[in-house]
């Protein structure tokens, strides 16, 4: 086992960090398909859960072959994000949808944007976990039906949106300011702060053209 494979290294410090993100979708997403209006649409809730489920335990199963008790790996990030999820729980059915729209799309883009930093064997894996594009093609198709029908929901659901954006960067650095070594890797990985302050930009840009692709406002 290498050094990079150690308990506390870089890349179980990240693979932890989206298992733990994976079992917590799951159980948000089971939760979430109550607020359903109807029976086709719950089901689709219950299996974008169920695939949830599926990644995490892929996770779980690399995270062991690096030697890396699962559970160790991903106990940093409970506290902050179970506190981002019950800080930003929706009250029906269009909160829920936005949520997982606006939220998994960022976590979605950072994942993906942090992953090119790994080797091939991990760096693939967490880009095949990522959320489907089908379900965020539903969702997306859900808020845009929804303005359609009452344009006032757009200003109710980008002030929902802002909120989980703010309640999400605060935990970020929250969590930033505690995994040292996820932090050097991104650092790192983006050669100097230049790199990092373009990252950062990527996923601004990337948040702000999601909102408006189902007429939302940042």
């Amino acid at each position: 086992m290498s050094e990079v494979d150690q308990p506390g290294s870089a890349v179980v410090e990240l693979l932890g960090m989206v298992a733990y993100a994976e079992l917590l979708a799951f159980d948000r997403m089971a939760a979430d398909a109550r607020l359903a209006p109807d029976l086709p649409r719950r089901a689709v809730l219950c299996e974008m859960a169920a695939v949830e489920i599926v990644n995490f335990r892929r996770l779980a199963n690399r995270l062991g072959e690096h030697g890396a008790d699962p559970d160790v790996a991903m106990t940093p990030y409970e506290t902050a994000l179970q506190e981002y999820h019950e800080l930003t729980e929706p009250k029906d059915w269009l909160e829920a949808l936005a949520k997982a729209y606006v939220w998994d799309g960022i976590a979605d883009d950072f994942f993906r944007e942090v992953a090119a930093f790994l080797s091939p064997e991990d760096r693939d894996l967490v880009l095949d976990v990522l959320h489907d594009s089908q379900y965020e093609d539903f969702a997306a198709a859900e808020i845009r039906a929804a303005i359609a029908a009452d344009p006032k929901i757009a200003n109710r659901l980008s002030m929902w949106a802002r909120r989980l954006v703010g309640e999400g960067l605060s935990q970020a650095q929250r969590m930033a300011g505690d995994r040292i070594a996820l932090t050097i890797l991104i650092v790192e990985g983006s050669k100097d702060q230049a790199g990092v302050q373009a990252l950062l930009k990527r996923l601004t840009a990337a948040h702000t053209a999601r909102m408006a692709a189902v007429g939302l406002n940042n």
